[in-house]
């Protein structure tokens, strides 16, 4: 595990942002608080902190996996070790509720750049309608 020193004998342990998509077995629909909670452990052990959970339900796939035509889709948010991804992969993999899943590791600072050019946005297109709305309110003088 990658340790980085922050005094005598103290160690901390580097946690990289991760999102993983997994595609649970349509057939879990009933039983997907159950899935979830298997997937959630095997992060845990894997040392990660899970700090947002999406659940987008039942979706049609674009083409078949596993002879499913659909498949339940919930997208994680969480902080893992580098070296933990591997064994996480590796329990998916066997894990027979998980059609497909997909890791990745956002780039923080196009999102981050997104955000702010979003809100610039916001900003203009308020100044915008507050100006033509005094150029309203003229030509009705």
């Amino acid at each position: 595990m990658a340790f980085r020193r922050t005094g005598i004998n103290q160690r901390r342990l580097i946690l990289n942002q991760y999102e993983i998509a997994i595609l649970f077995d349509p057939d879990l629909e009933v039983d997907l608080e159950k899935a979830t909670k298997r997937v959630e452990k095997i992060f845990a052990d894997g040392s990660g902190k899970i700090t947002n959970t999406d659940n987008w339900g039942k979706r049609k796939l674009a083409y078949p996996i596993k002879k499913h035509e659909t498949a339940i889709y919930v997208i994680y948010t969480l902080n893992l070790p580098a070296e933990s991804v591997r064994k996480v992969e590796s329990t998916l993999n066997i894990t027979d509720e998980v059609i497909r899943f997909l890791i990745v590791k956002p780039d923080l600072k196009a999102i981050a750049k997104a955000e702010v050019a979003k809100t610039e946005k916001a900003q203009k297109a308020a100044a915008r309608g507050e100006s033509s709305d005094e150029e309203d309110r003229e030509t009705d003088d």
